[in-house]
């Protein structure tokens, strides 16, 4: 045995510059097992090596390839009659648009391990009272021929809209997996995987990309360039000079080991900088994970973390990096906004949650489902062009077309399905918890009521960049939110408000009120309440209070505005029944009854009163 030929890691590595050749292992069971070299460009086959029967350890084989140039040549794997790629590389010499047919063949391995410099490159640790987070497909972000970009549908492409991203007031971008993996198998491969079917199956795009996949290597056809690596952490390296950060999504199934999904993980933090992992996968042992040391200054989201386990019942993480990623905020918000009974104390309570020891994501609409103007256009989805006769997606989507169902010229619909989607980004942005939307939501943006595009790799599911001037009002209208939320910490606080004057402050750091001041209605068939906030339980400790009064009923609603010091006056911020230039110029006096239009909202400040 030579120092060179040992079992860990799994893969293939170079010998280094002064030696010819390459290590490799893998897992097998066979007694025949080994390396196919080939000829990098023209794919010649150079060299079929297998393993010694020596060379083993348990039932990991490995073995020193010699006289081949690391940098000249590509490879394949091969165990008894089965060849496949290497799922540990770093790199592959795929050729072929986005949703190309492929099979595992096409995927050989190459040993691009060139050095980048970072230079000063830090991760910015965004804490979660302060992130306003952005899903994205890479694809779909910037394909549009109306994306303005050179690079479409790449990294590139993202990087020439940070921007746009930062103007809107994005800290944390989410991409949907970017790692390397087979979107589109050949017809010959399906066949053979499901040749128990005993009949051919059709190639079907998976555009989202949640499957098994070569989790080591950034995908090569979301890049412009052929070093997607490179590209990749260039973009990185633009958005952590900004203070952004960059969030990617992992799918594992149920068989990928615990040590696996650590090394991924690991791999990636390391080699790319990336700020942290939405992991996907109901079998994923998450105490694991969330403990190691290797990811504790890495965002971690999941569907659920038990942070008592973890920390115990008393330790606050000194940066807190786990996150609770799941729908239920954004049901609640919606049973509401679309006018279900009995949703006032599961909505305030959403809007209050901000756990000690980890994070909350607040969302109404990601990748799945209705985006937030399908979820105020249809009531049913429209999958049809999935090819599944409808029967794909979910069927219980919380939405409300108001009055029609798609598209519609009537100007009264138009209007209030407007209206209902400034509620519902007033709704995300003014709850204590981590606000994230998907692209596009800001002016939004259709599916035509496909809720499940997972196939779709077309205008279906790309931003369409010229919606945008046709709803602008709604586009500034989310800017306007964001830099109030971020202005105002009371906002976005550190820690979850407890209804409570422990500072002695004269009034509670958050208190409920309804047609009376003081006395909220939490009747079931009840659907407006007060919010009040005081802003001296904020960061900035300013002696404004903020009043948000929700009406998502029918019909017109009062509400007694709570007594204010001496002096003092209520101001209207902003209000979802008109648009941003009337809702500048009202006041409401001190104590006095307002008003509410049918499913509105409006937020008040206190100021001084003027002489």
């Amino acid at each position: 045995m030579t120092y060179n030929n040992f079992p860990f890691p799994y893969g293939a590595y170079s010998l280094g510059q002064e030696i010819d050749g390459i290590r490799a292992s893998f897992p097998s069971e066979d007694e025949d097992c080994g390396v196919l070299i080939y000829q990098r460009g023209s794919g010649r086959l150079l060299k079929k090596q297998a393993f010694r029967p020596q060379d083993r350890l348990g039932s990991i084989r490995y073995g020193v390839i010699s006289g081949v140039c690391a940098e000249r040549i590509s490879y394949l794997f091969y165990s008894g009659d089965r060849v496949f790629p290497d799922r540990w590389a770093r790199a592959y010499e795929i050729k072929g648009k986005f949703g190309v047919p492929h099979g595992p063949r096409d995927y050989r391995a190459v040993l691009d391990d060139a050095p980048y410099d970072w230079g000063e490159d830090v991760c910015p640790k965004v804490p979660y009272e302060d992130v306003v987070c952005y899903g994205m497909h890479v694809r779909g972000f910037t394909a549009h021929s109306s994306s303005g970009v050179r690079a479409r549908g790449t990294f590139a492409g993202i990087g020439e809209k940070l921007d746009y991203l930062q103007q809107l007031g994005i800290t944390t971008i989410e991409l949907q997996p970017i790692y390397e993996r087979i979107e589109m198998e050949s017809g010959e491969t399906l066949n053979e995987r499901y040749r128990e079917y005993q009949q051919p199956r059709v190639p079907r795009l998976n555009y989202w990309g949640y499957q098994e996949g070569y989790y080591y290597a950034p995908k090569r056809s979301y890049a412009s360039t052929a070093d997607p690596a490179t590209e990749l952490r260039e973009l990185v390296r633009a958005l952590h000079l900004r203070g952004m950060e960059i969030i990617l999504q992992f799918y594992f199934p149920d068989h990928v080991p615990t040590d696996e999904i650590l090394n991924v993980l690991r791999y990636w933090s390391w080699a790319y900088h990336v700020d942290g992992f939405h992991l996907m996968g109901g079998a994923l042992h998450i105490h694991a994970i969330a403990a190691d040391p290797a990811l504790s200054d890495r965002k971690l989201w999941y569907y659920d973390f038990p942070a008592e386990q973890i920390y115990g019942y008393e330790r606050v993480p000194a940066y807190r990096n786990l996150a609770v990623y799941n729908e239920g905020f954004q049901q609640d918000a919606r049973r509401l906004l679309k006018g279900d009974e009995g949703m006032l104390q599961a909505m305030t309570q959403r809007m209050r949650c901000n756990p000690r020891q980890k994070g909350v994501i607040n969302y109404l609409a990601d990748y799945a489902g209705f985006t937030m103007m399908d979820m105020v256009s249809y009531d049913r989805k429209h999958n049809e062009d999935n090819g599944e006769n409808n029967r794909d997606g979910s069927d219980c989507n919380f939405s409300w077309n108001c009055g029609v169902e798609g598209p519609s010229r009537k100007k009264q619909i138009q209007a209030l399905r407007m209206k209902q989607l400034r509620n519902a980004f007033t709704l995300l942005m003014l709850s204590q918890g981590t606000p994230y939307f998907f692209m596009g939501d800001e002016f939004g943006r259709t599916q035509r009521g496909n809720n499940n595009p997972y196939c779709q790799d077309n205008a279906v599911t790309w931003v369409n960049w010229g919606e945008m001037g046709k709803r602008e009002d709604l586009y500034d209208y989310v800017r306007e939110l964001i830099r109030l939320r971020r202005q105002h910490s009371i906002f976005h606080l550190e820690q979850e408000c407890r209804l409570m004057d422990y500072r002695s402050c004269g009034s509670p750091d958050m208190s409920y009120h309804g047609t009376e001041a003081w006395r909220p209605a939490w009747e079931p068939y009840n659907r407006h309440i007060g919010i009040m906030l005081n802003g001296a339980y904020g960061r900035e400790e300013e002696e404004n209070c903020w009043y948000i009064a929700i009406n998502m009923h029918w019909e017109s609603h009062d509400f007694a505005m709570p007594r204010l010091p001496k002096g003092q006056i209520w101001r209207r911020v902003l209000t979802t029944e008109a648009g941003n230039g009337e809702a500048q110029q009202s006041a409401a006096l001190e104590g006095q009854v307002v008003r509410m239009a049918p499913r509105s909202i409006a937020l008040y400040c206190s100021e001084k009163q003027s002489h």
